[in-house]
């Protein structure tokens, strides 16, 4: 597992609303806590994608990404196995908050259904914790890492890579569920900025 150590900040990187708030505004309580951990899932039922990232004071750290492969004959042994390894992801780093990508239509239904229990397998294995959890459709996911909501793959990939000054190759899937996770950090950010700027006009 790579591990990188020299955080980045979205704000620094455009990503962010910036912006001076109120001194008064900062002192009003906002819908999320500044510092937290976030577990990104980006379900499959061949492969599923993670990765925990923690945000403080706008910064985010990258502490871990990769993909489960499931090699069990029976489609039941791999959801039974993104269930174990998304349980022994949530005891190890124990997240504060979820982040997964929205269920959406798909051309082929059996696929559609298929990606609906691995999604649903991964979410539920992180129960234990009573984390909250929040879904983005895929166009915002891109949006937010990239800019644009019809991005490629490889240019999620390179923004990722870039946000976090991530070293080295990254999976495909692993850097979707980093987008997911950045996804969240940003928007979370934007939350708590807005509920600051409410309460100063109120």
């Amino acid at each position: 597992m790579r591990r990188v150590r020299r955080p980045r900040s979205l704000a620094d990187l455009g990503i962010v609303a910036t912006g001076a708030v109120a001194p008064a505004a900062r002192q009003r309580v906002v819908p999320l806590p500044a510092q937290v951990r976030i577990l990104g899932l980006d379900p499959g039922s061949l492969r599923t994608g993670y990765a925990v990232v923690e945000t403080r004071a706008g910064e985010v750290r990258y502490l871990v990404s990769g993909a489960i492969r499931t090699r069990g004959e029976s489609f039941t042994d791999r959801l039974r196995e993104i269930f174990i390894a998304v349980d022994q992801l949530t005891a190890e780093f124990r997240p504060d908050e979820v982040a997964i990508e929205s269920v959406f239509m798909h051309r082929n239904a059996d696929s559609a259904l298929k990606l609906g229990q691995a999604r649903g397998a991964a979410l539920s294995a992180t129960f234990a914790l009573r984390p909250r959890v929040f879904e983005y459709a895929p166009r915002e996911v891109k949006l937010a890492v990239v800019g644009t909501g019809a991005a490629e793959k490889e240019q999620v990939q390179l923004m990722v890579k870039r946000l976090l000054n991530i070293a080295g190759p990254l999976g495909a899937d692993a850097a979707d569920a980093l987008a997911i996770a950045l996804c969240h950090a940003h928007s979370r950010r934007l939350r708590a900025v807005t509920a600051a700027l409410a309460g100063a006009a109120r």
